[in-house]
This record gives C-alpha cells, sequence and structure tokens, in this order.
C-alpha cells in the first residue's frame, strides 16, 4: 500500500523530492506596498 503511494505521488510530482523549490509566481507574492498600509493600518486600530 505505502508502495502504491509512492509510487503515485513520484508519478504526480517527480520534481518534490529532487530538492528543486518550484518558484512562486509574482501574482502570488503579497505586494509591498499592500503589506505596508495594512501595518499602518493595524498601528493606527492598536494605539486607538
Amino acid at each position: 500500500m505505502v508502495s502504491a503511494w509512492k509510487r503515485e505521488l513520484l508519478n504526480n510530482d517527480p520534481d518534490l523530492f529532487e530538492g528543486k523549490r518550484k518558484s512562486i509566481k509574482q501574482s502570488d507574492e503579497p505586494n509591498t506596498d499592500e503589506l505596508y498600509r495594512e501595518i499602518g493600518k493595524l498601528k493606527v486600530e492598536r494605539d486607538q
């Protein structure tokens, strides 16, 4: 049973055990400006 799982995993994603990291798409990364805006908003909320 474990062999079947391993075979299925290796067939579906062979790069998983090769140490290769898939690059994160730019659209998946949060925008820095958005993060700073959120931090500012949270600081104002905290200080009130």
